[in-house]
């Protein structure tokens, strides 16, 4: 029998517009690679969700970005209905999303991470709470959201009174000058490649992220030797040090000068729109979206 796939998408994080598009684009590969597929738009109401997964599909298709879709919230419920489910488990999922938590894990591994602090949300907006050029981040948001850099000169401070919706504490990280790397890592296959993430913006924000043209890639990376193989496994050693499980992605800076490498974060569910970085990396490593989307679905389980 045809396996059935349900596609999670949409769900009411900041990232839901993002999500709809992923969920859109991995439902239509995973028809073109001959599964069943139902496309389902969360709302948060679970009595509503578990209607619509009966009969039981086969296996979940995680589309879902941001809070309680890629924190480990979604995963738990999926534990305990029994479907499996693509991307990493309750345990990683969570982790990967707390960074101040991730970095902690990171650091004692030996994976290099920029100097960074936590703050009151009262006393960034009091004055800087870090040298200049820094970062602002929330704790636990995805896609560069609520993301902003504080360089010399600015005469702004990173945020006002009114817009910042993402909690009283605020990640305060040293701004690395330099190049902006990615690695997808494909389970125990290791990883897929390097690419150069390029943007005329000050990073690799959210609308260079996912409006046309904001910014471009290289791949493969025109990085040394060196410095594509060290970015490699230093992505293998992350996915490894949280348990993440099938596709993840880790994004580092490069800083040319130094030579010197610095994880950002990792994204235990990357985006997979038309624009997105990991079925453009695997395409550059031969491996079609629909093949991408079916390893996925294969490797697909609930935590034990």
């Amino acid at each position: 029998m045809t396996t059935h796939v349900a596609v999670l998408m949409g769900g009411w994080s900041s990232e839901r517009e993002v999500s709809l598009v992923s969920g859109a684009a991995c439902a239509k590969a995973l028809q073109q690679a001959g599964y069943s597929v139902t496309t389902v738009d969360i709302q948060r109401d679970m009595g509503t969700l578990l209607t619509r997964l009966y009969p039981k599909p086969d296996v979940i298709f995680n589309a879902l970005h941001g809070p309680y879709g890629e924190d480990g919230c979604m995963q738990g419920f999926l534990n305990i209905i029994n479907i499996p489910y693509t991307h990493s488990g309750v345990m990683a999922s969570a982790i990967a999303m707390d960074k101040p938590m991730a970095k902690r894990l990171f650091e004692q591994a030996g994976i290099p991470c920029a100097p960074h602090i936590m703050a009151k949300r009262e006393d960034v907006l009091a004055g800087d709470v870090m040298e200049r050029p820094y970062v602002i981040k929330p704790s636990n948001e995805g896609s560069s959201v609520g993301v902003k850099i504080v360089l010399e000169g600015d005469n702004e401070g990173p945020f006002t009174h009114d817009d910042w919706p993402y909690g009283d504490e605020v990640m305060v990280e040293k701004f690395i000058t330099g190049r902006e790397l990615t690695v997808a890592v494909m389970g125990d296959e290791g990883a897929l490649g390097v690419t150069e993430i390029c943007t005329d913006h000050k990073f690799y924000d959210y609308s260079a992220k996912y409006v046309e043209g904001g910014s471009y890639h290289v791949v493969p990376a025109d990085v040394p030797e060196e410095i594509t193989k060290e970015v490699k496994r230093l992505a293998e050693l992350a996915h490894n040090t949280l348990g993440c499980r099938g596709i993840s992605r880790a994004d580092f800076r490069y800083d040319d000068k130094t030579g010197k490498l610095y994880i950002l974060e990792i994204n235990t569910q990357p985006g997979m729109t038309p624009t997105s970085l990991v079925p453009e990396q695997a395409a550059a490593a031969n491996i079609s979206f629909p093949k991408l989307v079916a390893w996925m679905v294969e490797k697909a389980q609930c935590d034990n």
